[in-house]
C-alpha cells in the first residue's frame, strides 16, 4: 500500500511540472509575441537552465558509461542469450538513430530560424585530426572531469568501466559506489528539471520575441515529426519484425501491457515501469532466463526512442543556429550518442542532458539552443519512453522466440485473455502472476520458436 501511495504521489509531482511546463511556454510565447524587445531580454533566464544542464553532463555521462560496461560484461557472460541480446540492441539503436537523422534532414524543422543571438566561444578548438584525437586524453584520470570535454569524460569512464571489470569480485565496492554516485546526481538533475518552467519560459520568450511566430511554427514541426517517426518506428519497424519472427501483432502486445504505458505516460520514465514489464514478460511465458538478461540490459542499451530525440533535436538546434551539421559531423554524433545514451531512459530529463553532451562534443557553439528545445522537451519525454518500452518488451519476446525460450501456448492464452494478469501477485512473495482461475495449465518453457503465436489485434 505504501508503494502505491508513493507511485501515486510521485505521479502527482510529475503532473504539476508538467503543466508548469505548459503554462510557461503558452505564457513565454504570448510575451515574445506580445513585447518582442523585452523577451529578448529574457534570454539570460534559458541560458541559466542550460548552464546548469550543462553541469550535470559529466558526471552524467561518467555514471552511465562505467556502469553500462558492466552491464555488457555481466550480459556477455551468460552466453547466447546475453550476446544475442546486445547484438540486437546496438543493430536497433543505431537504426533508430540513422533514422532520426534521414527524418531530420528531410523535415528541416528548424531551417529559415535564426536564433544564434549569443552562444559560447569556443577556445582551443581542435585544427586537425591529429589534435583532436590527442585532445581525447585528459591531462590526468580526474582533470577530465572538470574541463569540459566530454570526449575525455567518456573516454576516462571507458577506461574505469573496463579496469573494474577486469578487477573480479573487488571491483564491485568500486561499481556500487559509481552506482550511489549516479543516483545521487540523478537527483540533482530532478531538482534542476524543476527549474525547468523557468527556463522553457525564458527561452521561448526569446525565440519568439526574435523570430516572430514562425519559431512556434518550427518547434510544432519538430514536436510532430518526432511523435510520427516514433510512431512509424514502433508500428514500422518493431511491429513488422515480431509479427515475422513470432506471429504476434504488436497491438495485442500493447494491449496486454496497458497499465504500463499509463504509468510511464504519468511518470515521463520507462523506469517506472520495469519490474512490471519483468513480471508481465515471465507471465508471458518468456523463461526467467531470457527476461532477467535481456529487460534490464535494454534499459542501458536499447533506448530506440532516445536515439531517434537525439538526431532530431541536434539537427533541428543546427539548422535553426543557422550553422547545419555536415555529413561527418552528423557521422561523428551518430557514434557519439550509440555510446553516451546508454543509461539515459533511467530518469526524466537525462535525455536533454545526453543532447547537450553530444553538441558540446562535436558542436560546442550550439549548445545555447538546447535552451530552445527546453520548451518543448517535456511533451516529447513521454514518446521517447514510450518508444524505448516498447523496443525492450518486443526485443524480449523476439529473443525468447530465437533463443526457443518462450512458451507459445501460454503466450497465446494470454496476449488472448485467456490467462489474465494477476496484480496481486506483483506484491506477494512465492507466487506467480497468474489468475488462480488458470492455473491448470503450467506449460513448458522451451516450446520451440518455429510455433509461432497467432494472435489477433484484440
Amino acid at each position: 500500500m505504501a508503494k502505491t501511495l508513493a507511485a501515486l504521489r510521485r505521479l502527482d509531482r510529475n503532473h504539476y511540472l508538467y503543466i508548469a511546463v505548459i503554462i510557461a511556454v503558452v505564457a513565454g510565447a504570448i510575451v515574445g509575441l506580445a513585447a518582442p524587445e523585452f523577451a529578448k531580454s529574457l534570454e539570460p533566464i534559458g541560458r541559466g537552465f542550460v548552464l546548469l544542464i550543462k553541469m550535470m553532463i559529466a558526471p552524467i555521462i561518467f555514471c552511465t558509461i562505467v556502469i553500462g560496461v558492466g552491464s555488457i560484461a555481466k550480459a556477455a557472460t551468460v552466453g547466447k542469450v546475453g550476446g544475442l541480446a546486445l547484438g540486437y540492441f546496438m543493430v536497433m539503436s543505431t537504426f533508430a538513430l540513422a533514422i532520426g537523422l534521414v527524418v531530420g534532414n528531410l523535415l528541416q524543422p528548424g531551417a529559415g530560424l535564426d536564433i544564434a543571438g549569443s552562444s559560447y566561444a569556443v577556445e582551443g578548438e581542435a585544427t586537425s585530426t591529429t589534435d583532436f584525437i590527442l585532445g581525447i586524453i585528459p591531462t590526468s584520470l580526474f582533470s577530465s572531469l572538470v574541463s569540459g570535454s566530454i570526449l575525455q569524460v567518456l573516454f576516462v569512464a571507458l577506461l574505469v568501466g573496463f579496469a573494474v571489470q577486469k578487477m573480479g569480485d573487488r571491483g564491485a565496492g568500486i561499481m556500487d559506489a559509481v552506482k550511489a554516485l549516479q543516483a545521487l546526481v540523478f537527483r540533482i538533475l530532478s531538482m534542476v528539471l524543476w527549474l525547468a518552467p523557468l527556463g522553457a519560459f525564458g527561452a521561448i520568450a526569446a525565440v519568439v520575441g526574435q523570430t516572430g511566430a514562425a519559431s512556434l511554427v518550427s518547434l510544432a514541426v519538430l514536436l510532430v515529426g518526432f511523435y510520427v517517426t516514433c510512431a512509424a518506428f514502433v508500428f514500422g519497424i518493431l511491429g513488422t519484425l515480431l509479427k515475422l519472427a513470432t506471429g504476434i501483432n504488436i497491438f495485442t502486445l500493447m494491449k496486454y501491457l496497458g497499465r504500463e504505458y499509463l504509468l510511464i505516460i504519468g511518470t515521463s520514465s520507462s523506469e517506472a515501469a520495469l519490474p512490471r514489464l519483468i513480471a508481465k514478460m515471465e507471465h508471458l511465458g518468456v523463461s526467467k532466463s531470457v527476461v532477467g538478461i535481456t529487460v534490464p540490459t535494454g534499459y542501458s542499451f536499447n533506448l530506440d526512442g532516445t536515439a531517434i530525440y537525439l538526431t532530431m533535436a541536434s539537427l533541428f538546434i543546427a539548422t535553426a543556429m543557422g550553422t547545419p551539421l555536415t555529413v561527418s559531423e552528423q557521422i561523428g554524433l551518430l557514434v557519439f550518442m550509440i555510446i553516451a545514451s546508454k543509461g539515459a531512459a533511467g530518469v526524466t530529463g537525462a535525455g536533454l542532458a545526453t543532447l547537450a553532451g553530444g553538441l558540446q562534443t562535436y558542436r560546442p557553439d550550439l549548445v545555447d539552443g538546447v535552451g530552445v528545445v527546453v520548451g518543448i522537451d517535456r511533451f516529447m519525454s513521454e514518446a521517447r519512453a514510450v518508444t524505448n518500452f516498447t523496443g525492450n518488451a518486443v526485443a524480449t519476446v523476439l529473443i525468447g522466440t530465437w533463443t526457443r525460450q518462450i512458451d507459445t501456448t501460454q503466450a497465446r492464452q494470454v496476449l488472448n485473455g485467456g490467462r489474465p494478469f494477476r496484480e496481486a501477485s506483483l506484491t506477494e512473495v512465492g507466487t506467480d502472476a497468474v489468475d488462480p482461475t488458470t492455473r491448470e495449465i503450467e506449460g513448458s518453457a522451451a516450446t520451440p520458436a518455429s510455433q509461432p503465436v497467432a494472435t489477433g489485434s484484440r
